[in-house]
């Protein structure tokens, strides 16, 4: 298999948490990518010129990350996504570390527009949505324990993300549960190995 890849995405990065938590890494190899390239050919794999995209070995493509995760999740018999009822909880959470990414990606990019061009509105309901989606969490941590499943994966790239994008902003105060569970969650070799860094100017 093949997955075009761009180290600082955090959707790459659960493809590549879901790959070494699921015992497939060395199944994979990486093409990295930079979508933001004038000559990338990233649209002749995904048409939407977008990271993470996941060539199989039948020449099938798949994106998103959720869809990549859960194929390498059955491929793996189904370690990460539960069945049952349990199944529709888990993919809620998923859903809301993604909308946290969502809405921080937003905000960096409106952030990197010209000044006089940034809409001050848009950032800020941007970070509001970042915030409700993290209380949520915080209210669903405590009970996580040692729990590994896509929810967990997700969380744990959503918060870093922040970390890496918003260091300044601290999301901890006020989630005493997320920050307990984060700073466990995030010393798995998993997470360590894949902690994102901008490359060199």
């Amino acid at each position: 298999m093949k997955l075009r890849y761009a180290p600082t995405s955090p959707y790459v990065r659960k493809v590549v948490v879901v790959l070494a938590e699921l015992g497939l890494d060395d199944r994979v190899a990486r093409i990295d990518t930079l979508v933001w390239d004038p000559g990338t050919d990233i649209g002749a794999t995904n048409p939407l010129g977008k990271v993470p995209a996941l060539v199989t070995d039948d020449g099938t493509v798949l994106y998103d990350s959720p869809v990549i995760c859960e194929y390498l999740d059955d491929l793996a018999g189904g370690a990460l996504i539960p069945a049952g009822t349990a199944r529709w909880h888990t993919l809620r959470l998923q859903a809301l570390g993604d909308g946290i990414l969502d809405a921080a990606i937003l905000r960096l990019l409106e952030g990197r527009r010209p000044a006089e061009r940034q809409s001050a509105d848009w950032m800020a309901r941007q970070k509001r949505s970042i915030d409700r989606a993290l209380d949520v969490l915080e209210g669903e941590a405590g009970a996580w324990g040692d729990a590994l499943t896509i929810a967990q994966i997700t969380a744990g790239c959503a918060l870093g993300y922040l970390d890496f994008r918003f260091g300044a902003e601290d999301w901890r105060p006020g989630r005493p549960n997320l920050t307990a569970w984060d700073a466990g969650f995030a010393t798995r070799p998993s997470m360590q190995a894949s902690v994102p860094v901008d490359p060199p100017a």
